[in-house]
């Protein structure tokens, strides 16, 4: 579960979270006493974020911003780009819900399986393997981008939607890296890294040192 507990309904003053909670979960609901989305996510997000209405608010103008009909930016190409920060960022509730964003767009399943290792695909387009390339600069080294990078999203984008692109994708690297930290929603699990025991009566040794060899009988 979340390492932060959620706000219950019966605490939230704001009629924004619980116009939210009324859409996810349904009228009245309230996802601490029964939880689950549409999408099937536990929906527990939503109740961590209500501890704090005001930063509900923010994150939820985000949503609607990135989706306004203000935006140049492609919306196949933005969601190639979340989905890419879920996967190299580790968080699988991130990359699991933009994958269905992808689908619903009308994107064909290997297209999206491809993500996790687009450089050896062939089912990507220039410009978005550009695209997924940036994506790989924004969520797995913090925004260092080589100049070829950016020269190539030049080529089919205006600075408008590379900063549109730049900081939507941003900000999923953010809540990617939020839901992992607090465990919520598909990211609550443990590290898959873990040691692997040795054999028994394995004698635990420096493994560049040389073994000792046999005493002579």
């Amino acid at each position: 579960m979340p390492v932060l507990r959620g706000a219950p309904r019966g605490e939230i003053k704001s009629d924004l979270v619980h116009s939210y909670f009324d859409l996810l979960f349904g009228p009245g609901v309230d996802p601490m006493e029964r939880p689950g989305t549409a999408t099937g996510t536990p929906g527990d997000w939503w109740s961590v974020f209500a501890l704090a209405p005001d930063i509900f608010r923010h994150a939820v103008e985000g949503f609607a911003l990135y989706r306004s009909p203000d935006r140049k930016l492609d919306p196949v190409l933005r969601e190639l780009a979340q989905t890419r920060a879920g996967w190299v960022t580790g968080s699988q509730f991130v990359y699991s819900q933009h994958c269905k964003s992808l689908r619903g767009l009308g994107v064909a399943d290997d297209r999206i399986g491809d993500i996790a290792h687009w450089g050896v695909s062939d089912l990507f387009s220039p410009e978005e393997r550009a695209v997924l390339a940036y994506a790989d600069c924004l969520a797995g080294a913090q925004g260092r981008a080589p100049r070829a990078v950016i020269d190539r999203l030049k080529a089919f984008l205006d600075d408008e939607a590379i900063f549109e692109l730049t900081y939507i994708t941003a900000l999923y690297g953010m809540h990617a890296v939020i839901a992992r930290a607090l465990r919520l929603e598909f990211d609550d699990r443990e590290d898959p890294i873990v040691e692997v025991a040795a054999p028994e009566g394995f004698a635990a040794r420096d493994f560049l040192s040389a073994p000792t060899p046999p005493r002579p009988r």
